[in-house]
């Protein structure tokens, strides 16, 4: 794994860097899922059923619609800007073959979409909805996708300017998503509605 040096993260009087919580991450269990994102570092909630059933479904869907392109699950990729974050998305898109030769994190260079499915825990609010968005954008991802189970809708960010997406629509699930270019399909989420609870 190659190190990236960057100056130190201060937040609430502690100091860590990127190098920290790599190693950090590194030493973790197997259970336990770490994303490092605007300095701080939180723990991804293991998945139940009807979250893994829903990112296969996707699975699925990009290999029907895009043969050219697979969705990784899980694939650790360095975000925000000046390479400071650390994520792991539910789902990344990119070319079948992306991440080979990369080690743990991975450039986003090459990433067409990320998809969240949200949890069911105290920082789904700030961490799917607010950080991630603005994490994606910073790292030039073109499609961020959030299946939010709360609200029962589909959130497709897009079009990323200056660290943001300039583009968030909203559509119930059940109808038909259309995910922008350079991702150009559409999905049929009627299948989802059975996997909220």
């Amino acid at each position: 794994m190659t190190a990236v040096h960057e100056r130190p993260v201060e937040k609430a009087g502690l100091t860590i860097t990127v190098e920290d919580f790599e190693e950090l991450a590194a030493g973790a269990p197997e259970h336990v899922s770490l994303e490092f994102l605007f300095g701080q570092v939180g723990a991804k909630v293991m998945p139940d059923g009807d979250h893994s059933e829903m990112i296969k479904w996707l699975q699925r869907q990009c290999m029907q619609h895009r043969p050219d392109l697979w969705l990784y699950p899980e694939a650790g990729l360095v975000v925000e800007a000046y390479r400071k974050g650390r994520a792991r998305p539910d789902g990344v898109l990119a070319p079948d073959g992306a991440f080979a030769g990369q080690g743990e994190w991975a450039e986003a260079a090459g990433v067409l979409m990320t998809v969240e499915v949200t949890s069911f825990d105290a920082d789904t609010d700030g961490r799917d909805r607010r950080e991630k968005p603005r994490a994606y954008a910073e790292a030039g991802i073109p499609v961020y996708l959030l299946i939010d189970r709360s609200t029962a809708e589909a959130v497709i960010h897009s079009e990323p300017v200056k660290g943001e997406y300039s583009v968030e629509l909203r559509l119930p699930l059940g109808k038909v998503v259309t995910l922008p270019e350079p991702v150009g399909f559409d999905l049929e989420t009627g299948a989802l509605l059975s996997l909220i609870r």
